[in-house]
């Protein structure tokens, strides 16, 4: 699957053809929602525009699936005691392989040409023939570690990225693709007691092995950490900023150990880098926030006089995490200098973002992912319609919708969002926008009291998607029109199959038709998207 940029920043997904010649006839380059136990495929246009996938909403879509023919011969009798050997790889055993096409979370599927067994591969790319090495098998498949390049893929190039190999933030970066590197607003880097080293850099980098590492996690290891002093998807002042800390900190005089996440012994937790923008100025504004196991002020002195000679750098943060976990959330929350947010600017609204505060990370993108809400939901812009915000974090789509429509009534469940958002609609002059704090997993029977029959319901839930008994409340609530926004494709088409189709083992009676999906990507040279998807009901 190759994946192109247009300039809008919409990514489209053509599909390769080269793999189907065999069929009779080749399926048009869609997505399918299949649902097993329904006769119904609904094909879904991945294009740079929000397309219909229906004309009439009673008429099933027709696909050429074209034809295909099976003969079935008779045993031979001589052999019918004996079974087929099914193909199963020894751990360590080379296969020679082709990538037929992207899987989910990005990595390359492929088929043993004689069986069609089927392996997974890091960094395999559509069209790529390669040798792998199998390193894990499961039940029905197995994983193999790329040995060579036989035949690579025509859009293959080098990483421009020295840590694209061994790091696990950017894993299709060897794939062309038209987009802008710097687009993260937000990077969390880890402290390390010791820096994780690739098997091929042992040997030549040993003596850096038992160096203090300040970077990003190696893929699947939360314990190990490769030293970064630049990384791409960031700007050019956060950059700067790392290698300011990564020029002071390993001073062993200031006594600045990083945190041990196995003997839970250290102070240096997380470097977490935000980015922002001021309102009057347009120019840009860096949060520095430091994690700690502790509060100790005077300990993070030199740094702090260190980083803010920077003009970006308009606050400096420190979150004190005393528990025994990595995470960088902390109990306590310090201002070490200037104020404890700074500002980001979304489609002429003002937004006020704390340490912890939830905000998209890409803000370019998340300028078309809000204007595609705003299109799917089709405001009338009379100020008649009320907007029911579920999952509506820090309020970002909900304030954006505000100013056309009656009132906007939004639910997280997450008591700091609530309060930004509470925020940031009283910094926007907006009166029409009041935010709840409920747990939407835990809907009881009497929600639904606190606002009005909505005309539109946004739902942007986090990857699990939407719980059963919030399917059940939109099924009996029966709005006009649904807007999904979907970070997770699987749960995605999951919770969109009910609300079209219903269950019977959920006791779900479906409503709705399906009328468009437009993925948005967020997150360039990663496997992940979001998808704004439209829902009438019927």
């Amino acid at each position: 699957m190759a994946a192109i940029m247009p300039n809008f920043g919409l990514r489209q997904l053509p599909l390769l053809n080269k793999f189907r010649s065999t069929l009779p006839t080749s399926p048009p380059p869609s997505l399918y929602l299949y649902r097993s136990s329904s006769s119904m495929s609904l094909p879904v246009a991945v294009s740079s525009n929000v397309s219909s996938s229906s004309n009439e909403d009673s008429e099933e879509p027709k696909l050429n699936t074209g034809t295909l023919s099976i003969t079935i011969e008779e045993p031979d009798n001589r052999n019918k005691n004996k079974k087929a050997k099914p193909f199963f790889p020894k751990r360590g055993e080379t296969l020679e392989l082709v990538c037929e096409s992207l899987a989910f979370k990005g990595k390359g599927l492929c088929k043993v040409e004689e069986t069609g067994y089927v392996v997974m591969c890091d960094r395999a790319l559509p069209g790529e023939r390669f040798v792998g090495r199998v390193t894990r098998k499961k039940n029905n498949y197995a994983e193999v570690t790329k040995v060579k390049t036989l035949s690579p893929h025509t859009d293959m190039v080098e990483a421009p990225c020295e840590y694209a190999l061994h790091c696990g933030g950017c894993r299709t970066q060897n794939l062309l693709y038209e987009a802008q590197f710097h687009y993260r607003n937000k990077m969390e880097f880890s402290f390390g007691p010791k820096r994780w080293l690739p098997k091929e850099q042992l040997l030549e980098r040993s003596e850096d092995a038992n160096v203090y590492a300040l970077g990003l996690h190696a893929p699947g290891f939360f314990d190990k950490v490769l030293n970064v002093d630049k990384c791409f998807l960031q700007s050019e002042p956060a950059n700067k900023v790392l290698a300011a800390v990564q020029d002071c900190w390993r001073n062993h005089e200031l006594g600045l150990s990083p945190y041990d996440c196995h003997s839970h012994d250290g102070f240096m937790k997380h470097l977490m880098i935000r980015s922002g923008r001021d309102v009057d100025t347009k120019l840009p504004q860096l949060m520095v926030n430091f994690v700690t196991s502790s509060y100790k002020p005077e300990l993070l002195k030199p740094l702090v006089d260190k980083l803010s000679v920077f003009p970006e750098v308009v606050s400096i943060m420190n979150n004190v995490n005393t528990a025994v976990g990595n995470t960088s959330v902390g109990e306590q929350e310090y201002t070490l200098y200037g104020k404890a947010t700074i500002t980001e600017m979304l489609r002429g609204l003002s937004f006020e973002i704390s340490a912890n505060s939830f905000f998209q990370t890409n803000a370019h993108q998340a300028e078309i992912l809000y204007k595609l809400v705003q299109d799917c939901a089709g405001l009338k812009g009379d100020g008649s319609e009320i907007v029911l915000d579920l999952f509506c974090g820090t309020g970002t789509i909900g304030l954006t919708l505000a100013k056309k429509v009656k009132h906007v009534y939004g639910y997280e469940v997450v008591a700091e969002a609530v309060s930004d958002a509470r925020r940031n609609a009283k910094l926007n002059g907006l009166h029409n926008a009041t935010f709840i704090q409920g747990d939407l997993n835990k809907v009881s029977e009497s929600f639904g009291n606190d606002f009005p029959k909505p005309d539109i319901v946004i739902s942007d839930p986090n990857r699990p998607g939407m719980h059963n008994n919030l399917i059940k409340f939109l099924l009996k609530l029966k709005a006009p029109k649904i807007v999904y926004v979907s970070c997770n494709p699987a749960t995605c088409a999951r919770d969109l199959d009910y609300l079209c189709h219903g269950s019977v083992e959920q006791k779900l009676n479906g409503c709705y038709t399906l009328k468009s999906i437009q993925p948005v990507d967020m997150f360039p040279h990663t496997p992940h998207i979001e998808c704004v998807c439209l829902l009438e009901l019927r």
